[in-house]
Parts: structure tokens; sequence; C-alpha cells
């Protein structure tokens, strides 16, 4: 986004000369009073764009992330003052600071209690209603999951200095541990006020501070950079997407005839495009048997992964279902369909042994954009690990 941005790179070396000796802690304040012109300044652009090259600079995330709310600290007279464009009623960003501000309504509500419990003691009244309002916050994370998906893929295609959003993200993760862990503190048998203390103060700093941040430095620089079009794009596609509180209305095309399926050799798969023979792998790596029955009960597709459940064979495409099942079950397949046809049922589950293997068969019901039903799929997948999971484990500790 370097040419839509009016930073120069003198305001930017100084910034970032300043980041560095606020980091390393070496007096900071003589430097920042020799500066206050340039900090007073400072436009959301130049925001951007420090963080950006502070984030290749390569600090680590957790550093990092307190470096730049302490310079957010000294730029916030700044960017707050700074007249800044406001979206309109049928802009994303238009739901999602409606969303923000009932959440930092919520979190003010609960103050006045917090407040009660330090000062006048901690009562099972007021941990009730602590729990309840920090249970119903769970709904946050949907903010955050729209910005995520959304927000950062369209930042990173039109905007050269797009690592802001790293930051971001981890603030976001920050923020939904301790959204799941005060409800658990105030759910213990024995209350710990100190440990409450600790995580609520943080979970209302970093809300407060995304939220600033959000309002105050990304949104209005997506309005002046990205264009109209795109914005629109993604409205659109927030509807496939949970909010907190408020969901745009999206009006959807339907003129799905007109779509383009195949262009220059790939497949338009309406959220992407591949080619067939990267279609083909997709569905041969799937830890799952697919098998594909169109509208007339023909067999039209099966796949092929390493490991099969069920055999198969390219015998059986064109196939009556009716005939892929023996006489004592196949009025059973045949009723499942029958259902899929009439719209009395989407899905059917059934799940059998088989030897050591522990086997989950799904039928589901296949329609297009207008409801019509357009065939069967049958899903099968052994599940004798899956049902031994126990407890977590998360993206970081794979090895």
């Amino acid at each position: 986004m370097s040419e839509f941005t009016n930073h120069n790179d003198t305001k930017i070396s100084k910034l970032l000369e300043l980041s560095e000796i606020i980091i390393n802690k070496n007096r900071p304040a003589e430097y920042v009073k020799a500066n206050m012109d340039m900090i007073e300044a400072i436009m959301p652009s130049d925001v951007i764009r420090l963080v950006h090259l502070l984030v290749e600079k390569g600090y680590e995330m957790v550093d990092l992330k307190k470096h730049i709310s302490k310079l957010l600290n000294l730029f916030y007279k700044a960017l707050n003052n700074y007249p800044t464009a406001k979206p309109s009623d049928d802009d994303l960003l238009f739901y999602l600071q409606k969303n923000s501000e009932k959440m930092m309504a919520d979190l003010k509500a609960l103050k006045p209690i917090i407040k009660a419990l330090n000062l006048e003691g901690v009562t099972a009244d007021r941990i009730v209603a602590l729990r309840d309002g920090f249970s119903g916050m769970s709904v946050y994370s949907h903010y955050f999951t729209v910005k995520e998906n959304l927000l950062f893929p369209l930042i990173e295609k039109q905007w050269d200095d797009y690592k802001c959003v790293h930051i971001m993200w981890s603030i976001h993760d920050d923020i939904r541990g301790y959204l799941k862990r005060l409800p658990e503190l105030l759910s213990a048998k024995e209350f710990d006020l100190k440990e409450f203390n600790v995580v609520s103060s943080k979970m209302y700093f970093d809300l407060g501070a995304i939220v600033f941040r959000d309002n105050k430095v990304l949104f209005p620089q997506m309005l002046i950079t990205i264009p109209k079009k795109d914005m629109e794009s993604i409205l659109v596609a927030s509807d496939d997407l949970e909010f907190p509180f408020f969901k745009p209305e999206v009006v959807k095309s339907d003129d799905i005839n007109n779509q383009e399926f195949f262009k220059n050799g790939n497949v338009n798969l309406g959220t992407g495009a591949m080619s067939p023979e990267q279609i083909s792998m997709v569905f041969n790596h799937l830890p799952v048997d697919i098998t594909y029955v169109d509208e007339n009960n023909t067999v039209k597709y099966f796949s092929t992964p390493n490991h099969r459940i069920f055999p198969r064979t390219t015998a059986i495409i064109g196939r009556q279902v009716s005939n892929c099942h023996p006489p004592e079950s196949v009025h059973v397949v045949e009723n499942i369909v029958d259902a899929f046809r009439e719209g009395k049922k989407d899905e059917a589950s059934f799940w059998i042994h088989m030897g050591p293997k522990f086997v989950l068969i799904r039928y589901f019901a296949v329609r297009d954009a207008y409801g019509k039903f357009r065939g069967t799929l049958e899903v099968s997948q052994e599940i004798s690990e899956i049902q031994e999971l126990k407890g977590d484990k998360r993206l970081l500790e794979w090895e």
C-alpha cells in the first residue's frame, strides 16, 4: 500500500529510531521530548508502516506486543484526534464497529461489580454476576474470526505494509484465552481473587487496545486504500460467518446459471479454483471414503484414499445405487434417498464395528443453491483413534 500512504522515509526512519530506543530503554524520555512535533503529527498510515517494519525486525512476539502497546500509548492523543473517514452503513466495517461498541459497553457494565469485589469483599452474588457476564462474552471471538478470515486476507493482498495483522492476530488469541480462563476462575471451588484481577485486567486492556487500533488505525486506512468493490465482496462473504451481536443483511446474487465453471484449465469451486488434477488429489487425500450418487440414483464418483474402508471399483460408475446394496438393506437406502429427495431429512448416520475398526457411515443430501435435490453423498470414516482422543493437542505442540 506504499503508494497510498502519506508518510515519508525520513519520518518513518525517525519513528523506527524512537521505537528501538523505547524497546532498548536507552533514555527514551529525552528522545520523545525532542521529537514531540513528529509524535503529535502521526497518522494511521505511519503506524501501519512502523509496525510492519518492527515485525520484520524479528523481535519475539511477546516482547513486540508490549513494545507496540507502549508506542501506541505515546501516539494515543494524535491518533484519537486524527480526522478519519467513517464507514457507511452498508460497509462491513460499520457492522464491526457496532459489535465492538456493544463489546465495550458489556465490559464497562461489569466494572462496578469488579470494583465492589475488591473493595467490599467476595460474595456469591458478585461471583455469579461476573461468571454470567464473562461467560456471555465468549461470542466476542466471532468478532476476531471475521477480521482474521475477511479483513486480514484482503489487507495482505492490497497492502505492502500488512504485518500489523500478525500482531493483531496474536492479541486476538490472547483475548480468547482470557475469555476462556475467566469463567473457569469464577467457577472454581476456591476463588482466586489475585489471579482473577490479573487475567481480567489483561483482558480489559487488550480488548480496549484492539478496538482502538481497529477504529483509529486499521479501519480508517482500509476505507481510503481498498477499492469499494473489494469491500463489497467481503461483505457478501461475511454471510458465512457468525458475529457477536449485529450481522449484516447480505443479498447474494442468484445468477448461478451464468457462473463460469471452467476457465484457463481450472474448475471454479465458488470459494476458489483448482485444476482437475488438484481436485482429484484433494479428495483422495481426505481420511474418508466418499461416494457420490446423483439425483437419478446413479453412482457418479468415488474417492480412492490410500486405505479404503469399503472396496470400490470403477465398475460401479453408472450403476443404480439400489443395485449396490444387498436385498436385506436396499430398502433402507432407498428410504434415506427418498427422504432426502422430499426434503424431510438432510443427513443420516450409522456406525458399525468391523473387527478392530469402528466405522462411522454418514449420508448427506446434496442440494444446489436453490435447495433442489441433486444427489446423495456417502462419507465413511474409521474413527477408533478419534474416539480415544483426550485433552488438547494444540498446533504449537507439533514436532
